[in-house]
């Protein structure tokens, strides 16, 4: 099975219905609109050429862009994570209802491999990035002051 060009021919499909679900999500910074299903369709994009070159370079380098980008516009992490689990849940089920089952395995894990390192760099890189400035979301300090 051609994973990539699965993908690719689905891609718009798979983008509308993410840029829907996410707005029914309820998220302040991803609501349906055309900032949204852009930001999609480029991590679709990197997705796909992660897939098709074998090499996570695309989607971890998006990642790391987009958790300093995030961050500096006052994203929470959650909100990046989401649309992150958004576009993996919509892209499994167009795998499961399409692809036949005897290779489902292999590509739900290629997916899941690739947004996986993708969601661990956004991750890293925006906890990074907390740690040289003050982030409400990560502030700690109440948990323990019994407030």
């Amino acid at each position: 099975m051609d994973l990539t060009g699965f993908l690719e021919e689905r891609s718009q499909a798979i983008v509308d219905e993410a840029t829907g679900a996410i707005g029914r999500v309820h998220i302040p910074h991803y609501q349906v609109g055309n900032e949204t299903r852009e930001r999609f369709e480029t991590l679709m994009r990197a997705l796909v050429d992660s897939l098709s070159k074998r090499d996570l370079t695309s989607i971890v380098t998006h990642a790391h862009d987009i958790a300093k980008k995030r961050f500096d516009a006052g994203f929470d992490l959650s909100e990046v994570q989401t649309a992150f689990n958004v576009l993996e849940e919509i892209t499994w089920k167009r795998i499961l209802s399409e692809v036949e089952p005897s290779e489902q395995a292999q590509a739900l894990g290629l997916v899941s491999t690739a947004l996986g390192a993708g969601k661990d760099a956004l991750a890293r890189t925006y906890v990074s990035c907390a740690t040289h400035a003050h982030a409400p979301s990560l502030d700690l300090g109440r948990l323990f002051a019994g407030i």
